[in-house]
């Protein structure tokens, strides 16, 4: 790999050090070639794919263009590394593939126009499932097998859907569809890869009457086996159990923790590897089914963003707290994979909060700003109160922030600010219920919470009521200006990075998956509840809006456009309101490090120079 470029670590501050410094996702392995992995870095300055041969211990870079890539697959073989390649961001392209120990890439199913991916099934012998999604066509599903002259279709549907596993034996593959018209639960079917027909079907949603939805995790990983791992709803929050697609019959598991639960198969199908959430952080166990016994697997307090079951039995974790940056760490006790290079500052541990709000407690993680010690001791000591206070806002909106290593909240903090990050009601994590409650009263649910941790913010004496600054990036761009319009008097600056701000124009605008999830959200169409989309508009609200604000926006962007951002600025510049807007040539943000760091230093320079900082 690489060493980074780019000036002296001793020059830069930690802010920046944190986003310079070279980070590696979890490495996937090859089913068949357990030795070859892929796994995202980006030690060259932009997240690009990496081929790794553990043998050898030779690492490649697969890919290489400008705005970056992130969306790959091993085959199973190990023989091919699938790519997907789309336009300086917008998510609208084709699949790509080149060979594992370096070559020309080709189009993987060239006779397949471009789309948006609806999901990626890799079989044996070459057998591929690609699902696409556009918005004149919805979604299909399509098979690409070496010995035919053409991929052959074998599902399309207009709602959205998506591509789950394919069987060991490369006969069945599960689709994750929502036909029913409830684009945040799904139903599962299951048919078969020869011609597309339905061996079994499984739909919680009772088509559409209920909001119960279910997840493909993954068939069993041996020949001839028709058992399915599924997550399910059914009680209130997420839990895994086992669906024999070909008798029908479904297990439950004897899985007792409180909070979301997934799961995988450990390669030779005895065991399963259990991830969960709750509460912000996260925590591994081994699963044994012969014998029904969950065993927790040793991992820090903290945060688990993805893990994996090696053949040897070993496990791989990618691991972080908000103290700590990631690592990609075994159960054995070691580091698997870094990168060469700077290594990322420590910043500062986050507390908990819990704030009586309207629907329920409303949980918040709370980090204070530190200041160096003072004489002979080294080490960093919290400084006193109140606070500039930064209130970021995550995405998603069906998402949840946890006790993990971020960036962004540590640059905030390295400049005097306390920062919250609110888990608001829409948020996973807290139960069905509460991730569920986000309908029809759009963005105002989410805002009233973030109100309540606002009040106890003033009220404990952490944060200073004068100096407020309201942030986010997608969904959490989306409440900062709705929540600067609606609570006007609430905030003293807002930050807003690729929002949605006229929310008609930008369902108008993006990309049709998304026009489905608005439609589950609203309850139809800005044509059917028209009334709804204007309640949860920032643009209705613009003339309301007292704080200056800053905007950031891709201008590739397929899932809040520009059109919508242009539309709520031009109406900023008639108002005479202050504000800054800052364009990029990229999608939903940005895989460059240099431009993300502009992006930061423009944002904290806005930020301060509004709050007297």
């Amino acid at each position: 790999m690489n060493e980074i470029t780019g000036p002296a670590s001793g020059s830069m501050p930690d802010w920046e050090k944190r986003f310079r410094a070279p980070r590696v996702g979890l490495p996937e392995w090859a089913e068949d070639a357990p030795e070859r992995s892929l796994f995202v870095s980006n030690v060259t300055g932009t997240y690009e794919l990496y081929a790794w041969d553990r043998r050898t211990g030779g690492r490649r870079q697969v890919t290489d263009r400008p705005n970056g890539t992130t969306e790959g697959a091993l085959s199973r073989d190990g023989e091919w590394v699938w790519w997907f390649s789309d336009s300086d961001g917008d998510e609208f392209g084709v699949w790509m593939k080149q060979p594992f120990r370096g070559g020309e890439d080709i189009p993987a199913a060239p006779e397949l126009t471009p789309s948006y991916p609806a999901g990626l099934a890799l079989g044996a012998d070459g057998v591929a499932v690609i699902g696409r999604s556009t918005d004149d066509e919805g979604t299909s599903v399509h098979v690409v097998r070496p010995d035919t002259a053409a991929p052959y279709e074998i599902y399309r549907h207009a709602e959205s859907a998506g591509v789950g596993d394919l069987s060991e034996d490369g006969t069945l593959v599960v689709i994750e569809h929502t036909e029913h018209g409830d684009a945040m639960h799904s139903a599962l079917r299951v048919v078969r890869v020869a011609d597309g027909s339905t061996v079994a079907e499984l739909d919680d949603t009772a088509g559409g009457t209920r909001e119960l939805g279910l997840d493909c995790l993954g068939f069993a990983p041996v020949p001839g086996d028709t058992r399915l791992l599924v997550g399910h709803q059914r009680t209130d929050r997420w839990l895994p159990m086992i669906w024999d697609v070909a008798s029908g019959e479904e297990t439950a598991l004897a899985i007792n923790l409180p909070g979301d639960v997934h799961a995988e198969w450990y390669p030779d199908g005895s065991a399963l590897l259990v991830v969960h959430d709750f509460h912000a952080r996260s925590e591994i166990f081994r699963y044994d089914l012969a014998a029904s016994v969950l065993t927790p697997l040793d991992t820090p307090p903290g945060s688990v963003g993805g893990a994996t079951a090696r053949p040897d039995g070993t496990v791989e974790y990618l691991w972080s707290s908000a103290e700590h940056p990631p690592a990609v760490r075994s159960t054995t006790g070691g580091i698997v994979l870094e990168a060469p290079g700077l290594r990322a500052p420590d910043s500062a541990p986050v507390e908990d909060v819990w704030v009586d709000g309207p629907a329920g407690p409303i949980h918040a993680l709370v980090q204070r700003p530190v200041q160096p010690r003072t004489g002979a001791e080294d080490g960093k000591e919290q400084a006193g109160g109140p606070y500039p206070t930064v209130f970021e806002l995550h995405g998603g909106p069906t998402w949840h922030d946890s006790d993990a290593f971020a960036a962004g909240p540590a640059a905030w903090l390295d400049h005097g600010f306390a920062v919250v990050r609110v888990n608001y009601r829409g948020s996973t994590g807290y139960g069905r219920e509460w991730t569920d409650a986000l309908k029809h009263r759009v963005g105002l649910i989410e805002l009233e919470d973030i109100a309540a941790v606002r009040e106890w913010a003033v009220a404990s004496g952490l944060a200073d009521p004068a100096k407020l600054v309201l942030t986010g990036g997608s969904w959490g761009g989306y409440l900062t200006l709705l929540g600067l319009g609606t609570q006007p008097e609430a905030w003293t600056v807002g930050v807003a990075a690729v929002p949605v701000a006229d929310y008609p124009a930008a369902y108008a605008d993006e990309m049709e998956a998304l026009k489905a999830l608005d439609r589950t959200f609203f309850g139809g169409s800005p044509e059917e509840v028209p009334e709804r989309y204007q309640a949860s508009s920032p643009l209705t609200y613009i003339d309301e809006v007292t704080a200056p604000v800053y905007i950031s926006a891709g201008t590739n962007d397929p899932r809040c456009p520009i059109r919508q951002i242009d539309n709520y600025v031009e109406r900023l510049r008639e108002l005479d309101k202050p504000h800054e807007v800052y364009r990029y040539d990229a999608g939903h943000g940005s895989l460059v490090v240099e431009e993300r760091i502009k992006q930061v230093r423009l944002e904290l320079a806005f930020a301060l120079r509004h709050v007297g900082g």
